[in-house]
């Protein structure tokens, strides 16, 4: 299939995700467009049910994107940019549609008020809203093993236990949260009313750091200028949580952010450490 370029796709990742279109720079061409197009259908997920106000709203629009994915992977070609972007890379590789009716499903989590009982529980979220990503991104760079596919779902949960330790105060105001119970109960002491949420952050913090580490181990497995791309990503989100720690992980202290000098730095030592992992398995 004919690989086309997506301008709108493109402007949707640079608009929305500074962090991603960064990295995504330094993905190869052949790669970069089609990572674009799977981010803007993503992101119109994520809008579909982040921009109604009740909970009816959310659940229709649930069903529209099981609508619309039914069409993508369906005979007729789409007429929505969007969505023929989402299609188009659909179709190049093969994704299996377990993977986005998987992160739809994550979606449908949102529709209500937002609690989990337990990390486990919280861990099946995370992967369809991320881990799902990932494995799409894999397939994309023509990934196919399965232990390395497992590596990339790590890093979408990684990158999703970051983004709820970031955006604590943002989802409590939509009455979403994402800290588990158990993990707060575990966290809290007496004498030191809501101190707990500041050390639950901490908590899906250092597990998110193990989910890193194992995706560090599948990075090999891509090939070297996307290994490049994708270790810049994973250092500069894992950057987010490096900022949320110096701030003592409160979560009122505003959005933590990278800056760009830091992401520049970030992404020479995503060149140089995986030149280095080159190196060194070529000497094996």
């Amino acid at each position: 299939m004919t690989r086309r370029q997506n301008p709108l796709a493109r402007r949707i990742l640079a608009h929305h995700s500074r962090s991603f279109a960064f990295a995504a720079r330094l993905l190869p061409a052949w790669c970069r467009d089609d990572a674009a197009a799977l981010y803007a259908w993503c992101r119109r997920c994520d809008d579909a049910v982040d921009s109604p106000r009740d909970s009816v709203a959310r659940a229709a629009a649930v069903a529209q994107l099981r609508a619309e994915l039914a069409r993508i992977y369906g005979p007729a070609v789409e007429s929505d940019p969007v969505l023929a972007g989402f299609q188009e890379v659909v179709r190049r590789h093969a994704i299996p549609r377990r993977y986005p009716q998987d992160l739809v499903d994550g979606m449908a989590m949102d529709v209500g008020a937002v609690r989990y009982r337990t990390f486990d529980d919280l861990l099946l979220y995370c992967y369809r809203v991320a881990g799902t990503v990932g494995l799409m991104m894999a397939r994309i760079m023509n990934v196919r093993d399965p232990s390395a596919l497992r590596r990339a779902a790590d890093l979408g949960i990684a990158m999703q236990l970051t983004n709820i330790c970031r955006d604590v105060a943002e989802d409590a105001a939509r009455d979403r949260i994402y800290l588990p119970a158990d993990v707060l109960e575990a966290w809290r002491r007496p004498g030191d009313p809501g101190g707990e949420v500041a050390r639950a952050v901490a908590e899906l913090l250092r597990r998110a750091d193990d989910f890193y580490a194992s995706a560090d181990a599948g990075l090999p497995a891509l090939p070297v200028r996307c290994a490049i791309g994708i270790r810049a990503a994973r250092l500069i989100y894992a950057e987010i949580g490096r900022v949320i720690a110096r701030r003592q992980f409160d979560v009122r202290a505003g959005r933590a952010v990278v800056s760009r000098a830091r992401k520049i730095w970030l992404a020479l030592r995503a060149l140089f450490g995986t030149l280095w992992a080159l190196e060194r398995g070529a000497a094996r």
